[in-house]
Parts: C-alpha cells; sequence; structure tokens
C-alpha cells in the first residue's frame, strides 16, 4: 500500500469510529430525552448517521452503489423533520385571544 492509500485508510476508520461514537452517544439521548422533542430531534440526527455511516461504506468499498439509498434517506429524513415541526408548532401554539371573552377583541360596553 502506497501512503496515499494508508491515510485515507486511516481516515476512513476514524470516521467510522466518530460515527459508532456519535451512535451511541444518540441512542443515549433517545432513551434518557427529557422531552419527546428531544426524542424527535435524536431520531433526525440518527437518520443523517445512517446517511454518514452508508458515505463511509461506500467510500471505504469505493463503490457509489449507496449514493441513491442515501439520497431516499435524506429526503426522509427532512420530511420527518418537517412533520414534526409542524406538529410541534400547532401543539405549543398559544391560544388566540379574544376567543373566550377576555381578550383584547372583546366589544366595548357602552357605561351610559
Amino acid at each position: 500500500m502506497s501512503v496515499p492509500e494508508t491515510v485515507d485508510r486511516a481516515l476512513l476508520t476514524a470516521s467510522v469510529v466518530v460515527i459508532v461514537v456519535a451512535g451511541a452517544g444518540l441512542l443515549a439521548r433517545i432513551w434518557r430525552g427529557p422531552s419527546m422533542l428531544d426524542r424527535a430531534i435524536s431520531l433526525d440526527v440518527c437518520a443523517a448517521l445512517i446517511i454518514a455511516g452508508l458515505g463511509a461504506k461506500s467510500a471505504f468499498a469505493r463503490d457509489s452503489f449507496y449514493f441513491p439509498i442515501m439520497l431516499v434517506l435524506a429526503f426522509l429524513g427532512f420530511t420527518g423533520s418537517v412533520g414534526i415541526a409542524r406538529f410541534i408548532a400547532v401543539r405549543d401554539r398559544p391560544p388566540r385571544r379574544g376567543t373566550n371573552g377576555d381578550g383584547p377583541d372583546r366589544p366595548e360596553k357602552d357605561s351610559r
């Protein structure tokens, strides 16, 4: 093996180690997440880690077979993130003022 190939293998091995360590931290966050939003974000990061792992495998094997799979996973991760954000936005929306008669939209009483 030449020096560039050795450096390439070392960097790919280091990237796989970083991905595995990040995956372990991610599983801990999914397990202990104090809120549902933390767990949802962790699942989104899980999709990104899977894509990174497939990219590392593809680079290690020097094969482009996994690129379409990575593209589909990226699309699904984005769609899931947008869906979760919309759900959280609707759930956490403050109530409209004036719907129960105590807001500024309440009709003024004539004090004559």
